[in-house]
């Protein structure tokens, strides 16, 4: 299986000056696999700990945390001697020891020469409690389920990403059809790699809802396991209330319909658990759209996506004779499975700010507006033809921004001001 974020761990190994390098993202999402996948082709040897259960390894960490008596223990731990040059040291479920997450410090000042990889779905979690983090002495990247370009190369389809990446849309065209009925099975199937694989080997969708059905019940375990027992039913409440909120017309998130009455100081912590989990996806406001949108953004008002569209296409219940019918499929849930793929195919572009703007009256609602660090780029999403584009005629009225996208299902066109593009296409805005 091919992921993009290959090439980044290539590039990461290729740094003169490299520091230990985190992989943040949600459980299931394929870092552990990355992470082997990356030392086998990589290296001559991989040391892989697991931090989870593992008593000889916690016991090694809790002690001094000198590199020297570290590397000596790994060493034991792995029957060789390790040559630092062509070993990859994979330290996964590192947030289960949280000594081997302040141990990274001293290998970057102290001991460069050895290359460490480490993961660990709660993370972000483990940091609110307290854990001592090496601030500034380690790298990040994140890892998000396949994008729709990586599921075409999982089915084989690398020509038609190729096609995209090289700006072919006028050749494009003449597959648009083909585009379209892969964009609808990704809807259903998602980019988490098991339903991925399963999907590619069997072409089974009931085995993929299976898989779906499987990795949501155990994100609800890991509620029960991780947070603290008063938050658990609050995450349970706020988590199941998503895909009511994204059908919603205006989707920014309403704390009651969590349950009537509900405040959002009574859900922060959930509302924190679940995004320094990775499975949610908080989208801030912004009051203008202006460099950097940090600056600018309403921290009040947000709206709120899943980790993955498969997954949202689950919990809502989609139906597999729906995949038969385009027009049912782009007009389900209002659009909010749309809403929900574009936003993940933004998440996977690197270095991309996302925010969303509304007009004070709410009169005008423009889905998502990027921050590539050089332009601000409104992007308004159709979930089928229409290209009525209201509020971005509003949002340009107002800002003059250089260019505006409108994606949907209608074909590529440049005008002046605005871009339209395909919903099979939206992995290309970054170029814009």
């Amino acid at each position: 299986m091919y992921r993009t974020a290959m090439e980044q761990l290539q590039r990461w190994k290729a740094k003169n000056h490299r520091k230990p390098l985190i992989i943040r993202g949600a459980r299931q999402v394929g870092k552990t696999w990355l992470m082997k996948e990356f030392g086998k082709n990589e290296y001559d040897h991989v040391v892989y700990i697991n931090f989870d259960n593992n008593r000889r390894m916690k016991n090694l960490f809790e002690e001094s945390l000198e590199v020297e008596r570290l590397v000596t223990g790994l060493e034991l731990y792995a029957g060789y001697k390790i040559d630092p040059t062509n070993t990859l040291l994979i330290f996964d479920e590192v947030q289960e020891v949280p000594k081997a997450l302040s141990s990274l410090k001293y290998f970057n000042e102290d001991a460069p020469q050895y290359q460490i990889i480490c993961a660990g779905s709660l993370l972000g979690v483990a940091l609110h409690q307290g854990t001592s983090f090496p601030v500034g002495k380690v790298e990040f990247l994140d890892l998000y389920p396949l994008s729709y370009f990586e599921f075409l190369m999982a089915l084989g389809k690398e020509r038609y990403v190729e096609l995209l990446k090289k700006d072919g849309f006028d050749l494009a065209a003449a597959f648009k059809q083909d585009y379209i009925d892969l964009l609808k099975q990704y809807y259903y199937v998602g980019g988490m790699p098991e339903t991925v694989q399963a999907f590619v080997d069997n072409r089974d969708f009931n085995e993929v809802r299976e898989i779906q059905q499987r990795i949501l019940a155990a994100y609800e375990q890991d509620f029960s396991k991780h947070a603290p027992n008063e938050v658990v039913p609050r995450i349970r409440m706020l988590w199941n209330s998503i895909p009511a909120q994204l059908t919603k017309e205006n989707k920014k998130f309403i704390y009651g319909l969590i349950k009537e009455g509900a405040r959002a100081k009574e859900y922060e912590l959930a509302l924190l658990w679940l995004t320094d989990c990775g499975l949610v996806h908080k989208v801030h406001r912004i009051t203008a759209p202006n460099l950097p949108l940090k600056a600018y953004e309403d921290l009040k008002a947000f709206k709120l996506f899943l980790v993955d569209v498969g997954l949202l296409s689950c919990m809502v219940g989609l139906r597999q004779d729906i995949l038969l019918d385009s027009s049912e499929l782009f007009k389900e849930f209002k659009g909010a499975l749309t809403e929900q793929y574009v936003l993940q195919q933004l998440k996977t572009i690197k270095g991309l700010k996302i925010c969303y703007w509304t007009a004070d009256r709410g009169s005008a609602e423009v889905d998502f507006v990027l921050d590539n660090g050089i332009h601000v780029i409104p992007v308004e999403v159709k979930a089928e033809v229409n290209l009525q584009a209201k509020s971005l005629k509003v949002y340009r009225d107002k800002f003059q921004p250089q260019l505006s996208i409108r994606t949907s299902m209608a074909d590529y066109k440049k005008e002046d001001w605005l871009l339209n593009l395909p919903l099979w296409g939206i992995e290309t805005a970054v170029k814009v």
